[in-house]
């Protein structure tokens, strides 16, 4: 079931810069391993504990992914990037899980992202003023992705956004 969007995000998360260079800011051997140690979320969805860190280690597996699966444009991996460490922080913020889900699907010309917690609670797409300081998360999100949505869960919810994977 597919429901109507809502959401309020976080905007510290944003400004931490996504690095030109990921294996500069994470070093070669997390970014050529983190599937390994982790999990890869092309193949399963991926467990991430209710922590601030996860969604720092969402930002290495979707870097990951995105590098040695997918050859996407250099902008639609920082935003794909940024977006996934919004949906993290989000389900961190607000939730109260214990555990979230990451999981990244391909499909020809697209990519989805998918975040799974187990609230029920609906994200909630507030109108965002220049200088707010915080819920930006789902305006990033709504601006930067070119589809995304909530789908209800009989116990909990997917928040999910989709990029094209080309130009």
């Amino acid at each position: 079931m597919m429901v109507g969007m809502a959401g309020q995000g976080d905007v510290a998360s944003v400004t931490e810069r996504v690095p030109e260079d990921p294996e500069e800011a994470w070093g070669v051997e997390s970014v050529s391993t983190v599937l390994d140690q982790e999990g890869d979320p092309t193949v399963r969805e991926v467990p991430l504990p209710n922590l601030p860190e996860s969604a720092r280690l969402a930002r290495r597996l979707a870097q990951a992914v995105l590098q040695q699966h997918w050859d996407l444009p250099t902008q639609r991996t920082e935003y794909t990037v940024l977006l996934v460490s919004e949906l993290v922080g989000n389900a961190v913020r607000h939730t109260g899980a214990h555990t979230i889900g990451i999981r990244m699907l391909r499909r020809s010309s697209w990519i989805r992202v998918e975040v799974r917690d187990p609230s029920r609670g609906l994200p909630c797409l507030l109108p965002v003023g220049e200088l707010d300081t915080s819920g930006r998360g789902l305006f990033l999100v709504d601006m930067l992705s070119e589809r995304w949505g909530v789908d209800l869960l009989p116990r909990g919810k997917t928040t999910w956004f989709e990029m094209r994977a080309t130009d």
